[in-house]
């Protein structure tokens, strides 16, 4: 496909202005802030004070599959590559005793809403041990009603199959994404990770067939070799496709901290000038195709929930991206998986030898994270309207914290007018609001409330903390 380039709703020179590094602020603070100072207590606290809320929060629930049959040279999710199916058994077992002890810490009549799996590769299990792991969750846990219980999963189309689809559906699932990537041929080879489109509609036609309500299809922008026109042909096949939802991603290149990316040579790598089109080639082909931008890199189909809960100002942003469900404290499960319950933050030993060791020793697998101050709690309800909603009102804000909006972020407001003159943003009475061309910027718009990362001291090659890029 050769993509035809119409004018933009801003400048395109924004995009070459506004590339730089930044969190995707799934939450705040961000993980490089979690400290190994908060403990099992501290969580069990954080716990006990939901627990005693007059209405206490529904419950979302992650599990972490760490396992992978191959490995994928971009990718830097925590994982095991391995052939041994025995790990995910001597894994499972471990899984079940953690769901127990923390069904334990909660009140009885806390709703679960949301289960989803991510990995590593969450289908490298097999439907028999996805039926005895939602047993295991049901038996501890009180799930809400079918229809009303979301259960999403990762899935890998290279490990799959349309009878695998369908007996997911048949267990409950009901939301599944798909990990693309890029159809480009030399771009898989160069990630290692080669699959066919076949493979990947023989999952969504096995998906749509079985009932399953969303699909979602995860692209990454940035990858070794891609270039404008490969991109938007594989853009175009996911168009195609008719998905739900469609996620493209940065790909953050750190092979420092990432040994399988230096399988990756840096000049493989397409350009900055490149990658800035491929957003705008994005934006436009997407809006053209019919989908609704959600934010930052995420659309969806006018009908899909996300859009919906868009338009109606309903959306939520948690450790799964954006998400429709009304605010849920989120228990992880496995190895790795990040907790959001109360006012904390909370993450699991990230190998499998602390994690075993743990629960060996009859305690919670916590090895990191953080309590909220007053000034998190603020800035993350100011984030969370950067990133959901298009408009910050003052008011909402000064009502929930005692605060004079102006007077506490005098300083993030003169930073703000860069933006305005940009067009991204437009002041209202009481309020400020996102423009449809600022919402590519979200996280650059964000990223000016983050005390955390307006404050840091000089940073060096040895200590800076590395994000995707925003663009």
């Amino acid at each position: 496909m050769r993509t035809h380039v119409m004018s933009l709703d801003f400048d395109s020179s924004l995009l070459e202005k506004y590339d730089t590094q930044g969190p995707r602020y799934t939450s705040y603070p961000t993980a490089p802030e979690f400290a190994g100072d908060f403990t099992v207590q501290d969580y069990v606290r954080h716990v006990e004070h939901s627990n005693d809320e007059l209405i206490p929060k529904p419950l979302s629930l992650y599990l972490h599959i760490p396992f992978c049959r191959s490995l994928c040279y971009y990718c830097g999710c925590n994982k095991i590559v391995t052939q041994n199916e025995a790990k995910a058994e001597r894994y499972l077992e471990y899984l079940f005793h953690e769901i127990e002890m923390q069904s334990k810490l909660f009140a009885a009549d806390r709703l679960v809403t949301q289960i989803h799996f991510g990995g590593g590769t969450p289908n490298y299990l097999n439907t028999e041990q996805f039926r005895e792991l939602l047993s295991v969750i049901a038996r501890h846990f009180h799930l809400s009603y079918p229809e009303k219980l979301e259960i999403s999963i990762e899935i890998d189309p290279r490990f799959s199959s349309g009878p695998q689809i369908v007996e997911l559906a048949n267990l409950g699932f009901n939301r599944i994404s798909i990990g693309v990537q890029d159809y480009e041929e030399n771009v898989q080879t160069a990630i290692n990770r080669i699959q066919t489109r076949e493979q990947v509609d023989e999952v969504i036609t096995a998906a749509r067939s079985a009932g399953i309500k969303s699909i979602s299809v995860d692209l990454v922008a940035g990858l070794p070799f891609q270039t404008r026109h490969s991109f938007a042909d594989t853009l175009k096949q996911v168009v195609e496709s008719k998905v739900d939802r469609i996620a493209i991603y940065g790909f953050a290149y750190l092979p420092k901290r990432i040994k399988a990316q230096r399988m990756i040579a840096e000049s493989s790598l397409p350009k900055r000038d490149t990658r800035i089109a491929i957003g705008k080639d994005t934006l436009e082909y997407l809006k053209d195709a019919g989908y609704v931008h959600i934010g930052m890199d995420h659309f969806a189909l006018p009908t899909d929930s996300l859009a919906v809960a868009l338009k109606e100002h309903n959306l939520q942003r948690n450790f799964q991206g954006y998400a429709t469900h009304a605010e849920c404290d989120q228990v992880g499960l496995g190895v790795s998986s990040i907790s959001q319950v109360n006012d904390s933050y909370s993450q699991n030993s990230s190998t499998l030898t602390e994690y075993y060791a743990q629960l060996d020793a009859g305690e919670l697998p916590i090895k990191r994270g953080i309590s909220l101050t007053e000034d998190d709690l603020i800035r993350a309800q100011v984030i969370q309207y950067i990133m959901c909603q298009n408009t910050v009102p003052y008011h909402s804000i000064e009502s929930a914290y005692g605060i004079n909006f102006l007077s506490y972020f005098k300083n993030e407001l003169q930073a703000l007018k860069g933006f305005e003159k940009d067009g991204l943003i437009e002041y209202g009475n009481d309020e400020f609001s996102i423009t449809p061309a600022g919402r590519f910027f979200l996280r650059n718009i964000a990223m000016v409330f983050d005390y955390y990362l307006n404050n840091k001291p000089p940073q060096t090659e040895d200590n800076v903390v590395r994000f995707s890029r925003t663009i």
